[in-house]
């Protein structure tokens, strides 16, 4: 196994972020001592991490050779590939490169964390390539669920790595000029080295579907609801939705009310970038309510159950726009698994209120950003690689999509995880060795390790409950329950536990009676009588109320 992780003559590829799951790319390329980032981002938590909103991925092997790093290149503008940028990028040290559109996004990132003084960031237009170290990179535009998804070329001086990015194949984008056929087997014919690719929907056996066909979906229901009011909930970073949205509202005779900053955001970056030119003008939340029913649609974020996002201000009917028993809300988007719960109880709450909900299982009014197998099968028919690295992905998806790979002809795949370094080139492809690659969370307004001190005693908290003892130094003690199933019994159980550490603490003889003694004698005995009335193994702290003598 490689123990020396400085690239020597040879070609390296390593993911802190983004193999194993999926959200949170962070790959490194090595080559020649040198070391280049594709994609900074993040996830969003779950219940794993009660109290916490965003996870990163652990940066510790390359910010222990920031030296060694000559840039990060950012793919495209969904978070889970910019996300983490302005948490990090300040302390890399290093530049930054994107097009424009997800250059907009990430510079108003960094303004708002106050750091676009701090950060180098350029702007990429076209597909020249640019150099950074031993790696030549350039950009090849290919269709995803926002403006400007892109895949990167980067030439080494041991081969040329595909790396998709997030992809799909679209004849009828609606935004954007994906490279064509014809253009990605001209690449092919000049030799691939290496596909890195996104495996996110290997297991769907049907096309991810084109963006033209949404509209028309799109267009057949909000027309199907004449006389109601209808709200769609789609990403708020799907552009060319967006775009869809304006034509059918126009199509439809409905004038266009959008909910959610986030929304309002995406439409000015758009639209700065030169796109929804022709986007219908927006009305405020006063006129929308005011027009007749079937002469408004509402966009909305909120999608994923997101519970202060708009589309759940409207469910709970806490929100300036307001929905009727009759009205529509159209899911164009899909529900992210981890979120059902959380989508459910959204939809939930708008089926009490007789409100009609359809999503893309009723009708196809949503079409993935990412690959089915159809769209996998041509790439690798087109590009011709000699290895296939899949990420972004759990596990199983990228065992599968590896497995797809070699059906399809492909020589060798190579199928790793976070913290994985492998060697492309020379010789036969694989993991050399394994480095430490960890979660971060962004606790409060501090960033610190998933697995520390503090998230695991919140889990046993949430899990177990708290019992928390004020002891004198008599023995005398108060005692406080947080979270247990007690009810009725509760003052028994006080009761109970005060007299159980008072003889606790009395059986300690005079030498052994120091301050740490009497502290976990209590907690036992605290601990003891919370599993005894409630079946519960609760964390108890006890605090000493003033100076035990020795």
């Amino acid at each position: 196994m490689k123990k020396n992780y400085t690239p020597e003559d040879e070609l390296l590829f390593l993911a802190l972020g983004g193999s194993g799951e999926i959200g949170m790319n962070v790959n490194l390329y090595g080559c020649q001592g040198k070391w280049l980032m594709v994609d900074l981002g993040m996830t969003f938590s779950g219940n794993e991490y009660p109290g916490v909103d965003l996870v990163f991925a652990d940066l510790e092997f390359i910010e222990e050779r920031t030296r060694d790093l000559v840039g990060i290149v950012l793919t495209h503008a969904h978070e889970d590939h910019i996300g983490a940028v302005p948490y990090f990028a300040a302390d890399l040290g290093v530049p930054l490169y994107a097009t424009p559109f997800t250059a907009d996004l990430v510079r108003r990132k960094l303004a708002e964390a106050g750091l676009v003084d701090e950060v180098e960031l350029n702007i990429i237009r076209g597909s020249d390539s640019f150099a950074l170290g031993p790696f030549d990179v350039a950009y090849v535009p290919l269709a995803h669920s926002i403006a400007e998804g892109h895949a990167l070329l980067i030439d080494t001086p041991y081969g040329r790595i595909f790396h998709t990015g997030d992809w799909k194949l679209d004849e009828e984008p609606i935004i954007g000029d994906p490279t064509t056929e014809a253009e990605l087997r001209e690449i092919g014919d000049e030799g691939v080295l290496a596909m890195v690719c996104d495996s996110t929907n290997v297991f769907n056996p049907a096309e991810s579907g084109s963006e033209g066909a949404v509209y028309r979906a799109l267009h057949e229901e909000v027309a199907r609801w004449d006389g109601r009011r209808v709200l769609v909930t789609t990403f708020a970073s799907n552009v060319a939705r967006l775009h869809t949205l304006g034509a059918v509202a126009e199509a439809t005779g409905r004038r266009l009310c959008v909910a959610g900053r986030s929304l309002d955001r995406m439409i000015e970056v758009s639209q700065d970038n030169g796109y929804l030119a022709d986007f219908p003008e927006i009305v405020d939340f006063d006129t929308a309510m005011s027009l007749p029913r079937g002469e408004v649609l509402i966009v909305a974020t909120g999608g994923q159950g997101e519970p202060r996002a708009a589309l759940a201000r409207v469910a709970e009917g806490q929100h300036p726009l307001s929905l009727s028993e009759g009205d529509v809300v159209l899911f164009s988007s899909r529900q992210i698994p981890g979120n059902e719960i959380s989508v459910g109880r959204i939809q939930n709450l708008l089926a009490e209120r007789g409100i009609i909900v359809v999503t893309d299982r009723q009708s196809a009014i949503h079409v993935s950003g990412h690959p089915g197998r159809p769209e996998l099968e041509a790439l690798y028919s087109w590009l011709r690689p000699e290895i296939l690295v899949p990420v972004h992905g759990e596990m199983r998806h990228m065992t599968e999509q590896a497995r797809l790979g070699l059906e399809c002809g492909i020589p060798h795949a190579v199928v790793q995880k976070n913290g994985d370094i492998v060697r492309i080139a020379p010789g036969k492809p694989g993991t050399v060795a394994k480095v430490r690659a960890g979660r971060l969370i962004l606790d409060g307004d501090l960033i610190t390790p998933a697995d520390g001190d503090a998230m695991v005693m919140r889990r046993r908290i949430a899990r177990e409950g708290l019992v928390i003892v004020a002891l004198d130094p008599r023995g005398r003690a108060q005692v406080e329950g947080i979270g247990l199933p007690l009810d009725e019994d509760y003052p028994a159980f006080v009761t109970e536990t005060q007299t159980d550490i008072a003889a606790a603490v009395a059986k300690l003889k005079g030498g052994s009676r120091d301050r740490d003694s009497v502290i976990e004698a209590a907690r036992l005995a605290a601990r003891r009588a919370a599993t005894r009335w409630s079946g519960k193994r609760p964390q108890v702290k006890v605090l000493l109320t003033e100076s035990q003598p020795a």
